[in-house]
């Protein structure tokens, strides 16, 4: 069953304005009929970077990046298709049914709850600028180095002690009491404001909506921890959310590094002093999900910005660790106790802080420091007990690689003969497959390239082409290829082509049946196509695919007279049969 209604990406499509959306992300000026600007996809100081009004795709003469609004969004932006798909429906004010829902989900939908969310955030920031209460709060903010830039910036704001101004205002704008319990602005019952007398910090999803709060009481008789953040909701899960990460994803995937620090205010420092690749966790341990966030985007090296305390080293360790155990590089930014990432900018400025980045050791080195103060290395006993401690952490890493270097670099470190590190027991392969989701790390397939090569083809060019759709339906059916995914979208493409309808990336969607589906759609979006040999391209896609075919029959045919299992009857008929194939080599046929 389709995960949306194909009515609803219908009126996506007819509201997608492909020039508004490029318009907020490059800067397109105009030339004639046509908008020009640098390509984002390649270094160039000539626009080649072309876009007509009315038209649904982008092309660049220059490298061959050719999509539509999808593409644009998954490539620019590194989103997933359904992350891109959902992105233009809220961007566009539109409502995507999904199937699997039941009534009573689909009566509450995200936009719905992303609308009260963005209103809470409007009034708390009025609460802070321009009323009596807040202007207590904004003092604090101001002892604390915060001016009104930054509060514009970060939309920081102020939850009144009158419990009840969120809920009843909302309510008075058209929102249910419901809607703005599943939001987290109520509580469940009450009818009164979740946040009361705290500065609300907003929380966004990584491209740039309001999920959510963290709110920092400034009174000590306010009820509750000096922080407290929104409850889990269909929009925020913390344990997946990385705060600051709408401000610092672009960066982060163009430079595949990023900073990690503890706090919402480290990050948000950090943010304006000009490092925009910062994220911190939200209200909870920073875990494997998060890990895998940063993973998505494609980050090699990563920089633990913790407190200078115990408790800072610590978390800095088995932080540390869990991206060791994805194959990520760690830095381990060293601060005095006292002193955190908010302080330096703060009081150093953020000269003070790029240099302790790069003088950040690495993770070996700050783990060998950290247990070499908990143990007594005089004693033989206690430093077999630190080298086991180590090995354990390094052992428990995924690559294979990495673990036989740090193994060979704790040796040095810790002045002991290889031989008496475990080397035997690196691992050379792993009992299971890693989810690949970063395109860097595909292990290629080549039956997977050319079925995406012949899709590529058909959704770009196949409406200004229709001539390499005739030839597609004529030569290739679904036993033509190797994976479900490529076979299941080939055939929803043409039963689109055959009824007359759209059959672009949008339209691609009312087929996808699970959320893995999706992921399929970066090896379509991702290569670059030269225009003008599309029809050169099918036929030559169709060529490979056909004589792929006849081979796999061929050794088919091999095989079975081989097993010996065949009686001299039919083997007489298979190596008639095999004669006859061999014979007859594929031939394209032409239109």
């Amino acid at each position: 069953m389709p995960l949306y209604t194909k009515e609803s990406l219908d009126h996506l499509r007819q509201k997608v304005d492909l020039l508004e959306l490029l318009s907020s992300h490059l800067q397109l000026k105009r030339y004639g009929g046509v908008y020009k600007t640098l390509c984002p996809f390649h270094e160039e100081k000539t626009p080649s970077f072309i876009i007509k009004p009315g038209d649904h795709h982008y092309h660049c003469f220059g490298c061959g990046a050719h999509g539509d609004a999808i593409a644009f969004l998954m490539i620019y932006l590194k989103m997933g298709f359904i992350d891109a798909v959902e992105y233009l429906a809220e961007r566009f004010q539109i409502i995507l049914e999904k199937e699997k829902e039941d009534k009573k989900q689909q009566k509450v939908q995200k936009t719905v709850l992303k609308e009260a969310v963005e209103k809470a955030c409007q009034i708390y920031q009025y609460a802070l600028l321009h009323t009596e209460e807040g202007h207590r709060a904004l003092t604090y903010l101001y002892q604390r180095g915060i001016d009104i830039e930054f509060i514009k910036k970060f939309r920081i704001g102020y939850a009144p002690f009158e419990g009840t101004i969120i809920t009843k205002t909302l309510q008075e704008l058209g929102h249910d009491l419901a809607d703005l319990y599943l939001a987290g602005l109520t509580h469940e019952g009450r009818g009164k404001d979740f946040f009361e007398g705290r500065i609300t910090f907003p929380i966004s999803d990584p491209f740039g909506s309001v999920i959510g709060f963290s709110a920092r009481k400034i009174d000590e008789n306010t009820f509750g921890g000096k922080y407290i953040n929104s409850p889990e909701t269909p929009l925020f899960r913390k344990s997946y959310t990385l705060f600051g990460l709408d401000h610092s994803r672009m960066r982060i995937a163009k430079e595949r590094k990023a900073i990690v620090v503890e706090g919402q205010i480290d990050a948000l420092r950090l943010i304006h002093g000009g490092f925009d690749y910062t994220v911190a966790a939200l209200g909870t341990a920073f875990g494997i999900s998060h890990v895998e966030e940063l993973d998505k985007l494609g980050i090699v090296t990563v920089y633990l910005a913790f407190d200078g305390d115990e408790a800072g080293r610590q978390a800095a360790i088995k932080v540390g660790n869990l991206f060791q155990k994805k194959g990520i590089e760690v830095k381990v930014v060293s601060f005095f106790d006292g002193l955190d990432p908010d302080i330096i900018i703060l009081d150093f400025g953020p000269k003070e802080f790029e240099m302790k980045l790069k003088n950040a050791i690495d993770f070996l080195t700050f783990i060998v420091q950290f247990y070499s103060q908990k143990f007594d290395l005089s004693s033989p006993a206690q430093k077999n007990q630190f080298i086991q401690t180590i090995t354990e952490m390094i052992k428990g890493w995924d690559e294979p690689v990495m673990i036989f270097e740090s193994l060979k670099k704790l040796a040095i470190l810790t002045s002991i003969p290889e031989s008496a590190l475990p080397f035997n027991e690196i691992p050379t392969s792993k009992s299971y497959f890693k989810q690949i989701k970063s395109l860097e790390k595909i292990d290629f397939d080549p039956d997977l390239v050319l079925e995406t090569d012949l899709l590529r083809w058909l959704i770009l060019r196949g409406k200004e082409k229709p001539k390499i759709v005739d030839l597609a339906k004529l030569n290739i059916s679904q036993d033509h290829f190797r994976h479900r995914q490529c076979s299941h979208f080939y055939h929803h493409y043409l039963s689109l082509w055959e009824k007359g309808e759209n059959c672009d990336m949008i339209a691609l969607a009312s087929a996808l049946e699970k959320e893995e589906d999706a992921i399929f759609f970066s090896q379509i979006v991702h290569k670059k196509i030269n225009l003008n040999k599309a029809e050169e391209g099918v036929v030559e896609v169709i060529e490979r695919m056909l004589l792929r075919k006849w081979m796999e029959e061929r050794e088919r045919i091999k095989c079975t007279i081989q097993s010996g299992k065949c009686g001299e009857e039919e083997l007489l008929i298979l190596a008639k049969t095999f004669d006859e194939i061999k014979k007859q080599p594929p031939k394209i046929k032409l239109l």
